[in-house]
């Protein structure tokens, strides 16, 4: 008599009770409908430079933007395919280096793809949605691939008519925004954009906020998720973090998961605010990119499928298609190099959004902040938020400003003499009580009602004026 050795079984193959054979073997179908979980398209590594691989074996079959697994002697890695020959493609690593060997062996994953879940609000994420606070797993939902990254049509998208509060007197009275807005915050390093940002993101109005940081430097970015958006706004928001150490590649893929996780919660019916800081490092990410790849630059060192990108990731946000209640209003800092505003990525995205704030550094060298510059920060949707009485109001805001700013030698040299213009007198007795009103700090408590804070402030300022003897 023999002994029968004892075999393992699969527990998801055995029949329960109430099952037949059919039943198990359409279980068995779905558990291997995927034909990549048993036969994998792969090739080999054949050329390797600092920041690109070429691997043979998979131009058949390959896609631009799919993701491959490079198994190599430190472990598996992931790329992603930016050019594709008839005998080879190229990879670019998400690593910092390649990494790689000759012979060693790349397989196709398909599309990047991405799922969020409600859970991830309060969690930092990487650009390929791996958690980086220490937390646990995250829950995966719904699949968004590249077929659902895509904007709805331009027909059947909502109008976009509904005004909200940020808080930020400043934004609230000259630049007001609507939800599914598309405004830029342009400003050169170390104007306070930052924090702008942060108190924007503070706002009471959205459901979900979503953040990307492309390109921040490392050690910022837990006091800013931490300090300055800190731990209330947190518990809604989700953040998606490239550092400046990072690769071009997850650089420039951080936007991009960034919006598919808007994207997510927009289909769920929320009002989602996206941040992202900044569209710039976006850019030279791309550019990276592409003149890895061999194409020529054709403005200021960009090449041209920069500025095809751009409105392709900016056109996404805004509202969703009609019917739904979700939106997505993004706010997007643009890093003027040398406060040169006339940037070819500046000028591109101003192009694009739905208006621009602009932070003046001479503003922030006053120690006014935020350092919004009324007279050139416009929101093109401004109309739909202001009443009549609002407008004109505003508009005799700036008339002031303008008057007072552009008389500032003047009166510096002592040639202004009261009582020669009445309207001047009227910009220089007001405007520095209206620079008063509009300097705020993100410890200020949010303004519920901009325009009666400022007309409180300005008759406190008048009355000593009206009393006998002055």
């Amino acid at each position: 008599m023999t002994n029968a050795q004892p075999v393992a079984t699969n527990p998801d193959l055995q029949p329960a009770h109430h099952e037949n054979r059919l039943t198990i073997l359409e279980r068995s179908y779905h558990r291997f409908a995927d034909a990549r979980t048993i036969v994998k398209r792969g090739g080999r590594i054949t050329e390797v430079s600092p920041t690109h691989y070429h691997v043979r074996g998979l131009s058949g079959s390959a896609r631009l933007g799919d993701i491959v697994e490079h198994r190599g002697q430190n472990g598996t890695r992931r790329g992603e395919i930016i050019q594709i020959g008839s005998q080879d493609v190229l990879v670019a690593p998400f690593e910092r280096t390649a990494d790689a060997g000759v012979n060693d062996l790349v397989f196709n994953r398909g599309p990047f793809a991405v799922a969020p879940h409600v859970t991830w609000r309060g969690r930092a994420i990487d650009s390929l949605g791996r958690p980086i606070d220490g937390g646990p797993a995250l829950v995966e939902g719904d699949i968004q691939d590249a077929a659902d990254s895509v904007p709805p049509a331009a027909l059947s998208r909502q109008r976009v008519e509904t005004s909200f509060l940020t808080g930020v007197r400043v934004i609230d009275i000259f630049t007001p925004i609507c939800f599914g807005q598309r405004l830029g915050i342009f400003a050169g390093s170390g104007v306070g954009k930052s924090t702008l940002l942060a108190m924007l993101a503070g706002a009471e109005a959205f459901d979900t906020v979503v953040v990307a940081l492309v390109g921040e430097r490392g050690r910022e970015v837990r006091e800013f998720l931490e300090d300055t958006i800190g731990h209330a706004s947190m518990a809604k928001t989700v953040a998606v973090v490239a550092t400046s150490d990072e690769s071009a590649m997850m650089r420039r893929r951080a936007p991009d998961t960034a919006m598919r996780v808007a994207e997510h919660f927009r289909e769920r019916g929320d009002r989602v605010l996206l941040v992202l800081d900044s569209i710039t490092r976006f850019a030279h990410a791309l550019r990276e990119v592409a003149i890895g790849t061999g194409e020529p630059p054709i403005a200021r060192g960009y090449p041209a499928s920069v500025f095809t990108d751009l409105p392709k990731l900016l056109e996404r946000a805004g509202p969703g298609v009609e019917g739904t209640t979700g939106s997505i209003t993004a706010i997007i800092s643009v890093l003027v190099d040398g406060d040169d505003h006339n940037d070819p990525v500046a000028d591109s995205v101003r192009g694009i959004l739905d208006g621009h704030i602009v932070l003046d550094r001479a503003i922030a060298e006053q120690g006014r902040y935020p350092a919004v510059n009324p007279l050139s920060s416009i929101s093109r949707l401004a109309g739909k938020a202001w009443s009549n009485d609002e407008r004109a109001l505003v508009t005799r805001l700036k008339s002031m400003i303008s008057r007072f700013e552009d008389t500032r030698d003047i009166r510096l040299l002592g040639a202004y003499q009261a009582g020669a213009d009445a309207e001047l007198d009227l910009a220089v007795r007001q405007v520095p009580a209206v620079y008063e009103v509009l300097t705020q700090s993100p410890a200020d408590p949010p303004s519920p009602d901009p325009l009666a804070d400022l007309a409180r402030h300005l008759r406190a300022k008048e009355k000593p004026d009206a009393a006998p003897g002055n």
